[in-house]
């Protein structure tokens, strides 16, 4: 057999490896991205219950602090729900849990993994009573 056969044939079995190697490289380069966007998903959620947690902590309304949870940039709204446990008085701590469907819509791979639940509680000292008013300003 001559060189120039021999080097033929090596170079038709390298392209062969690499096209029966490629598929699998990439489905796993997609399942790597799919994996970032999920645990940037969470990376939110807790942020969302940080800050639901904050407004209610200094405001007793639980409808204003569903809103700041579901008003988290990078997050779909109606993917977002929130729960707001009992707001007891001044000095006692109050819990919000934020749960959120994270999508998967990865080509490929975000069949695979369907869509988590992910979740984050958050408990707050609570600030502020319902009646209380801010002694911010000028004294007497």
């Amino acid at each position: 057999m001559t060189d120039a056969l021999r080097r033929r044939r090596q170079r038709g079995q390298a392209t062969v490896e690499v096209a029966l190697a490629l598929p699998v490289v990439v489905c796993v380069l997609l399942a790597v991205v799919q994996v970032a966007l999920v645990a940037r998903s969470q990376i939110l959620v807790t942020h969302a219950a940080r800050e639901a947690a904050r407004q209610i902590a200094v405001d007793p309304d639980q409808s204003r602090a569903a809103a700041v949870a579901r008003s988290t940039p990078g997050l779909e709204p109606q993917r977002v729900l929130v729960e707001v446990g009992p707001r007891g008085p001044v000095g006692s701590t109050v819990a919000v849990t934020v749960t959120y469907r994270a999508p998967t819509d990865v080509p490929l791979v975000g069949a695979l993994f369907g869509e988590p639940d992910l979740q984050a509680t958050v408990a707050m000292r609570v600030e502020t009573g319902a009646t209380e008013t801010s002694d911010v300003g000028p004294g007497p």
